[in-house]
């Protein structure tokens, strides 16, 4: 998605979602990713990253059929404060997974996570013409579970001591919406 058609490519009320660019990967990004309250429910809290890796990986997504990644930009001060991924995407099942990391501290609690999923999961179903997306969450994540059920995710199921977290096996809280329910 190397285009100017992109620059605001999904607009909400308080965010737009817009490509990661190489520019995004910078210090504060390479901050979020090395911050483990930030990414302490993501797989990739066990790596401390360099600014090359970073910058690998969203090299490394660009143009990827199976994926969609993007910056989510406050409106009011045009700043990158998180990532939102669709990933995963089965073309055959019409169903992908969403991702998402608020990384600017100052923004949790504003709601910012809820309208990313909400705005990319209308972008699944209407212009990638998924049935379903999904999503997992370990269960004391409580923050996402909340975005994901205010986006209209509904829980599907909880997989028993699925991922070890923390010194202890935990449980993970699967989610899923499906095209035509609010």
């Amino acid at each position: 998605m190397n285009n100017a058609v992109y620059e605001h490519f999904i607009e909400g009320e308080q965010i737009y979602l817009r490509e990661v660019r190489r520019e995004d990967v910078n210090e504060n990004y390479y901050k979020w990713m090395n911050d483990h309250e930030i990414t302490r429910y993501t797989e990739s809290r066990y790596y401390p990253y360099s600014m090359e890796q970073l910058q690998a990986f969203v090299t490394s997504l660009d143009g990827k059929r199976n994926d969609v990644f993007l910056a989510i930009i406050e409106k009011a001060t045009d700043k990158h404060v998180g990532n939102i991924k669709l990933g995963d995407i089965n073309w055959i099942h019409r169903r992908g997974d969403i991702g998402v990391i608020i990384g600017e501290k100052s923004c949790w609690g504003k709601g910012y996570a809820s309208e990313a999923i909400a705005l990319l999961s209308s972008y699944a179903f209407s212009k990638l013409n998924l049935y379903k997306v999904c999503s997992g969450c370990y269960a004391n994540n409580i923050g996402s579970i909340k975005a994901f059920k205010k986006a209209g995710f509904a829980e599907e199921a909880v997989l028993k001591r699925h991922y070890y977290y923390a010194g202890e096996y935990i449980d993970v809280v699967l989610l899923g919406k499906f095209n035509g329910e609010a």
